[in-house]
């Protein structure tokens, strides 16, 4: 069984140092067909790693039961390759690091979430999401998670069994601040611009923001490139490093891609998705080539 110590994952009771070399990762999540703007992103990502002779790693985020389909990580596979991906490791050729699918990776969520309970981190909520949301004290801002009121922080009386969600409690009125490598230095205040977050889920799933901690420390991933509505998410995984006492890499978020009218793109834009450019017998290099040398590079 893996567990974390001392910033490093140990697995079978060996240790394994960190290295300089650059590894990137592509992380999609199959619950939808990826589309132009997941291109722009990962596009970026590879460019990154390319112009540091390094590795890029493609890891399927598939932990989302309810949501993620056989059919969209054939798709994938298909359509990144289409467009002109090629990734190091990852589900379909192995590597020091695999599984490269979360699904299979539970073993090591479930050793990082023992050491955070073991540590006094995380606490049982039994808040519903829409419980949040009618609190006058947790203000919904676009799609990131709602501020939390702190309803079952102890000493609140609650339930410790693992039918409740587990949430890190962060130390209120701390600076969060890194630099980005694109948008420069961020700062956030924990409390205030993002309360304390579900890092276990009651279907006893590990949440996103520490599934990706987990998995881009045991990858030794350097640098990871993503959108730059995550980054109050990048605050929030600051801390549960620290909390694990893992190294953290450095942060790029890119600006996000929109539609005509300015929405940002998702998955329901069935017509910019990928497969539908594909049936539409769009040239990627073409799309490629605008992006070869992005402002945000």
């Amino acid at each position: 069984m893996a567990r974390l110590r001392s910033g490093r994952l140990v697995k079978g009771g060996m240790s394994q140092e960190p290295d300089e070399q650059y590894h990137g990762r592509l992380a999609p999540s199959p619950t939808g067909l990826l589309h132009l703007g997941h291109a722009r992103t990962f596009w970026i990502a590879q460019q990154r790693a390319i112009a540091r002779s390094g590795t890029l790693i493609l890891r399927n985020e598939d932990l989302d039961r309810s949501r993620c389909k056989p059919e969209f990580v054939t798709a994938m596979f298909e359509d990144l390759g289409w467009f002109g991906f090629k990734w190091q490791e990852g589900p379909d050729c192995g590597g020091p690091f695999a599984p490269y699918s979360q699904s299979e990776r539970l073993h090591f969520y479930r050793a990082a979430f023992e050491q955070l309970m073991q540590g006094g981190f995380v606490y049982p909520c039994t808040c519903s999401r829409q419980d949040v949301l009618r609190s006058v004290a947790a203000p919904h801002a676009g799609e990131d998670e709602p501020l939390y009121p702190g309803t079952c922080r102890p000493p609140a009386k609650s339930v410790a069994d693992r039918t409740a969600n587990w949430r890190f409690r962060v130390p209120d009125g701390e600076n969060v601040a890194f630099v980005d490598g694109r948008c420069g230095k961020q700062e956030f205040v924990a409390g205030r611009d993002f309360g304390d977050f579900v890092i276990w889920r009651h279907d006893d799933v590990p949440a996103y923001q520490l599934a990706v901690v987990v998995d881009d420390a045991a990858m030794r991933i350097t640098e990871v490139v993503r959108g730059e509505d995550l980054l109050r998410s990048t605050a929030r995984q600051l801390l549960l490093y620290r909390a694990l006492g893992l190294k953290p890499p450095q942060f790029y978020h890119c600006q996000l891609m929109t539609d005509e009218s300015g929405v940002r793109l998702a998955k329901r834009h069935d017509a910019l998705s990928l497969r539908q450019m594909r049936a539409n017998a769009v040239r990627p290099e073409e799309l490629r080539r605008a992006w070869d040398a992005p402002r945000d590079a």
